[in-house]
């Protein structure tokens, strides 16, 4: 896409939870209409989009007129069918690339993939059979994460080995199903955290400052802003978002997960093609958001540097905790995001909060 999107033109975006909800409400604000494909109607996105086309995302059809009605197409999360994106590509720009969905989708083949762009990561071992889950769990002192190589989110898909707890593995084995596997060794690592960065059409690097992030259940409860970790680890974690971005020619707004080991060093934990949950502070926090940043990466315009003015704190509001949402707009130096979800279930991200804490330190 050699010359930028001009105003009026329309971003189409695959997905329509609440990052393609926030993505199109970004798109509008720089004079962009947004097309979503989500095969529920009524979708987060499509509450704020300008169309909503109700289909099956690997319906040829919707595809078809997806591409004649989008200058640019845009996805909100990994799992999008990677058939689906090449049969896109070949009518209207994809961004970022299918190469990524390839990557990302599949658990062995990122971490290869990680491990060939330089970035370091957790000791793994594909697991196809029982005799080779056995295999990988006397390789790794008897303890690991056993996980779906493919579709699992939020500690979805998978099972937690330790030394001090009995496992029947044929059973846990049975139990995920029969399908490809990957065992991952576990690390004593200080932190958890991750980068929001982005790529534009012209190769330009950007990045906002990393979030150190705290999961409950497998699901991300905080992220903090700055990140207890020394200038150094920062610049090195920026410095590997650059290396993936460039590996996979990408255009957009990537989230990059790192554990911080105690030495300071870092281990890639995943990739998220996408804009990323941890980078929902930005909304608050930054001038630019990641998704403002991510449109403009998109659509051909120039990226902000990702400067921060506040330090803060983001917590997801998880099922029942979005009652706390009146209680939250009366605090002070808080902005609340809900998701336009009817329903509140157990697990359910139903919004998010950020709490600005002071000036940016």
């Amino acid at each position: 896409m050699s010359d930028s999107l001009k105003a009026g033109q329309t971003i189409g975006i695959i997905g329509g939870g609440q990052l393609g909800r926030m993505l199109a409400m970004a798109a509008a604000r720089l004079g962009y209409r947004t097309l979503i494909l989500e095969p529920q109607s009524d979708c987060p996105a499509a509450q704020v989009a300008d169309g909503q086309i109700v289909a099956a995302y690997d319906d040829a059809a919707a595809l078809a007129e997806l591409a004649a009605r989008c200058a640019v197409v845009t996805y909100e999360f990994e799992n999008v069918p990677v058939a689906a994106a090449h049969m896109l590509a070949e009518r209207v720009p994809v961004l970022p690339p299918p190469r990524a969905l390839e990557v990302s989708q599949d658990r062995l083949v990122e971490k290869t993939f990680l491990n060939g762009a330089g970035a370091h990561t957790a000791p793994f071992r594909a697991v196809g059979s029982e005799p080779e889950l056995l295999a990988a769990l006397d390789a790794f002192g008897g303890e690991g994460v056993l996980k779906t190589r493919r579709l699992g989110y939020d500690g979805k898909g998978q099972h937690v080995f330790r030394k001090d707890a009995s496992s029947d593995q044929a059973a846990v084995f049975a139990a995920m199903g029969g399908v490809p596997l990957i065992l991952e060794g576990f690390v004593a690592f200080e932190h958890e955290i991750s980068i929001i960065a982005a790529r534009g059409a012209d190769g330009a690097l950007a990045a906002y400052d990393p979030a150190q992030n705290v999961h409950r259940n497998g699901i991300l409860h905080t992220s903090t802003l700055p990140a207890a970790i020394t200038p150094e680890t920062a610049d090195a974690a920026k410095r590997s978002a650059f290396a993936i971005l460039e590996a996979l020619d990408y255009v957009g707004v990537i989230g990059v997960e790192f554990f911080v080991l105690p030495d300071t060093s870092l281990l890639v934990n995943e990739i998220a093609p996408r804009v990323h949950n941890s980078g929902h502070w930005t909304e608050a926090a930054c001038l630019i958001s990641q998704f403002e940043q991510h449109i403009r990466a998109v659509a051909g315009l120039p990226l902000e540097g990702g400067r921060r003015h506040s330090n803060c704190v983001m917590e997801n509001l998880i099922g029942d905790d979005v009652l706390r949402a009146e209680a939250l707009l009366a605090e002070p130096n808080v902005l609340l995001h809900l998701y336009g979800k009817s329903e509140a279930r157990p697990g359910r991200k139903m919004g998010h909060f950020t709490r600005l804490t002071g000036p940016a330190s």
